[in-house]
């Protein structure tokens, strides 16, 4: 069963791939009877070497490993380094190849970031395997412990046997997926859910977000890579605000992958800072992480909240509630507020007519392609 509140468990906050990377490594080492892994980036390069020979190495130890790649976020992936994949004896399969079929198919993609060790640890963010993950880009994870990981596995199962999932040779044979242990159940654990959804035909976690901001009593921070909001989160955000709440977003600044969709979403800066919403633009290097904290509630994960993730995307978030977590995650915010240049709303109102342009010109491209929906 999804989207079910489970008690038992715990969380580790992992922020940069200082710590996540070998945190995860650790653990595919320790593993004694299967790993699976589900990504949406993954090219060719250093950190791509370094997970493939982790799992090729979980191989040779006699541990079940099955890779389940994006058809779209995985192009960058060499036919050599899938070889080296297959012949290390990694079951490899790939949601959704780009095709022939239509567009709207084309359009959704697996963006989920899953890993799960032998059915009683996992791993989830907004991570990939391609090198910027390294040094270039800020991201955060969490390491997962107890019932709630069954449910990540699941994701990754019903995934896995999906009629759109295939293999390198193309068709639809699936291999042996491992049978599924169980996690432990911790004392004094806190409680977690694991939150998928699929386009426009399950959004689920847009509406746990919404619920949540409807009902903060003090604070809504979020941090998301691109701002592209819906004006249903707007327009809970600016009420939130407005109501007294302190309602803050930690934001890419100039060092940005898709700088068209930061000028999209500068366009509603105006009517936010008007409302008293805050907005932090992160200076060092591009912030790629996906995380929210509101009140005692976090949510960690690979949804950035923008129209395209909402309607087109496979997006899995933990949630969780302990205030333990959430003063760690609150300190990580603050932490990255002080790395940020906070948006001045006198300033702001009177930016020149140059970005106003490019605010104008991307939100009108911003428009077209979600009327493709």
């Amino acid at each position: 069963m999804q989207n079910v509140w489970r008690e038992g468990n715990q969380f580790t906050l992992l922020p940069e791939a200082s710590r996540f990377l070998p945190a995860m490594f650790e653990a595919i080492n320790a593993a004694q009877h299967y790993v699976l892994v589900e990504l949406y980036l993954m090219e060719s390069g250093e950190l791509a070497d370094q997970v493939s020979e982790v799992l090729i190495n979980a191989v040779q130890r006699g541990v079940s490993v099955c890779l389940l790649l994006d058809g779209y976020g995985s192009m960058g992936l060499s036919n050599d380094d899938r070889q080296r994949l297959r012949q290390g004896g990694v079951q490899l399969r790939f949601f959704n190849p780009i095709g022939f079929h239509s567009l709207a198919l084309n359009l959704s993609r697996d963006h989920r970031k899953i890993v799960v060790i032998d059915g009683v640890l996992a791993f989830t963010g907004g991570f990939g395997a391609v090198d910027e993950f390294l040094n270039a880009w800020y991201e955060i994870a969490l390491r997962i412990e107890g019932p709630v990981v069954a449910d990540w596995e699941q994701l990754f199962r019903r995934l896995w046997s999906s009629r759109l999932t295939r293999n390198e040779k193309g068709d639809s044979s699936r291999g042996v997926l491992p049978e599924q242990r169980e996690p432990q159940v911790h004392t004094n654990g806190v409680s977690g859910r694991a939150m998928s959804a699929r386009g426009y035909r399950y959004q689920a976690i847009r509406h746990s977000l919404h619920d949540r901001v409807n009902n903060a009593g003090e604070r809504v921070w979020l941090c998301t890579p691109y701002f592209v909001p819906t004006f249903a989160l707007r327009r809970r955000l600016i009420r939130a605000a407005r109501r007294g709440i302190d309602v803050r977003l930690l934001l890419p600044g100039d060092k940005h992958d898709h700088p068209g969709v930061r000028f999209a979403g500068q366009r509603f800066y105006q009517a936010l800072l008007k409302a008293g919403v805050r907005i932090y633009e992160f200076q060092p290097t591009f912030i790629h992480a996906k995380f929210v904290l509101i009140d005692d509630w976090i949510s960690i994960g690979s949804c950035n909240f923008d129209h395209w993730n909402l309607h087109w995307n496979l997006e899995a978030n933990q949630e969780v509630i302990d205030p333990r977590l959430a003063a760690e995650v609150r300190q990580l915010f603050e932490r990255n507020f002080a790395a940020s240049q906070e948006v001045d709303a006198v300033a702001w109102a009177a930016r020149p007519w140059g970005q106003r342009a490019r605010e104008w010109i991307y939100g009108v491209l911003d428009a077209m392609i979600t009327r493709l929906k």
